[in-house]
């Protein structure tokens, strides 16, 4: 089912320096905690000779129904993951995992270095990162004769509803994902076409 809020449009990634040492930013949509562990694990196999590799997500409708998690890798408690966290959270987007791999070059920058280094690292890369807002989406499944699936196709067009799945039989079996704001509309157009439907719940 597609989302009603804004998720990343796909994987960037971003490079920023602090005082010689080197913020690999990278963002990435997922949909659950294993796609979070999956990405983190290929960003360790990418980066083996980084010192931190620091990160955060959050999944679900931004606020207070997210899941969100975070990890400092071995920096300061609340220097990296935390700050990483709020960038995320101050851009109201979900299903997004943003990681910070980190080169030390060799001059400590402290607490709040830190802090500004990571949050500044993540807004870098969620500030150019696309974004991609669906709206909810209702599915039907609709059972029709052979002419049928023609019109069908050109209404899914126009109203931007997805042909999820076509099977021919004796008749035609579709499965369509119609915005929600357009089941009115939907629903007026089978009837006109005599065509046998009815929404899942």
């Amino acid at each position: 089912m597609k989302k009603d809020y804004p998720v990343p449009a796909g994987y960037l990634e971003r490079e920023t320096e602090v005082k010689k040492s080197r913020f690999i930013a990278r963002v990435v949509p997922v949909a659950n905690r294993d796609e979070v562990k999956d990405w983190v694990e290929k960003a360790h196999q990418d980066h083996p000779d980084a010192r931190h590799i620091c990160w955060a997500y959050q999944i679900g409708r931004p606020g207070s129904a997210a899941e969100a998690g975070m990890n400092d890798d071995g920096e300061p408690s609340g220097t990296a993951g935390k700050p990483i966290l709020s960038v995320i959270q101050h851009k109201d987007m979900g299903d997004v995992l943003v990681m910070v791999i980190r080169y030390f070059g060799g001059i400590k920058l402290g607490a709040g270095g830190l802090v500004r280094a990571y949050a500044g690292a993540a807004e870098s890369v969620l500030s150019e990162v696309g974004r991609v807002f669906h709206k909810p989406l209702s599915a039907a499944n609709i059972t029709m004769g052979f002419a049928g699936e023609q019109p069908l196709r050109h209404w899914c067009d126009v109203h931007v509803a997805e042909l999820d799945s076509v099977t021919y039989g004796t008749h035609v079996s579709a499965r369509v994902l119609v915005p929600e704001d357009q089941t009115d509309a939907f629903s007026a157009f089978c009837d006109a076409h005599k065509m046998d439907y009815s929404f899942e719940k």
